[in-house]
Parts: C-alpha cells; sequence; structure tokens
C-alpha cells in the first residue's frame, strides 16, 4: 500500500511542476497585466502545492513551513501588483 502512494504521490509532484511551467508560461507571454498577474497568482499557488506534497513525501515538516511562508509572500504579492496595475502607484 505505501508504494502505491508513493507512486501516486511521484505522478502528482510531476503534474504540478509541469503545470507551474505552464503557468510560468502565461506570465512570461501573457496579452496584457491581468493575464500575467493571473498566471503568477497560479504558479504561487502551485509552488506552494509543490512544497506540501514534497513534504508528504519526504516526511519533514519544514517544507510545510515553507509552504505557509510561500502562501502568505504569494498572497502579498499579488495585491501588491494588482494594486500597481489599479493605480500605478503601490501606495
Amino acid at each position: 500500500m505505501q508504494t502505491i502512494l508513493d507512486i501516486i504521490f511521484s505522478v502528482v509532484l510531476g503534474l504540478h511542476l509541469l503545470m507551474i511551467l505552464v503557468a510560468a508560461w502565461h506570465t512570461w507571454t501573457g496579452e496584457n497585466s491581468a493575464v500575467r498577474l493571473a498566471g503568477l497568482d497560479l504558479a504561487s499557488t502551485l509552488t506552494t502545492a509543490v512544497l506540501v506534497i514534497v513534504g508528504i513525501i519526504s516526511g519533514n515538516s519544514l517544507f510545510l513551513d515553507v509552504a505557509i511562508v510561500t502562501a502568505l509572500l504569494g498572497y502579498l504579492a499579488t495585491v501588491t501588483i494588482a494594486k500597481f496595475i489599479s493605480d500605478q502607484k503601490v501606495f
């Protein structure tokens, strides 16, 4: 049973890494700022998910702590960039 879970987690990790590449492509080649911001937010969320999956696979809780910090920083970055796009100033 443990090997089946290892295979499933490895496949899910690979799919998430592939989706990060797609999100990075959208961020790089987006047609406007809103599409690029959505791609960046998606890449940030997927990075958090990859960190959680790696933490589960390795059994190391440090990855989960880093995932929490990454989620917080991703949220703050998204809000800051959205405010900059809408007002052309950060504060």
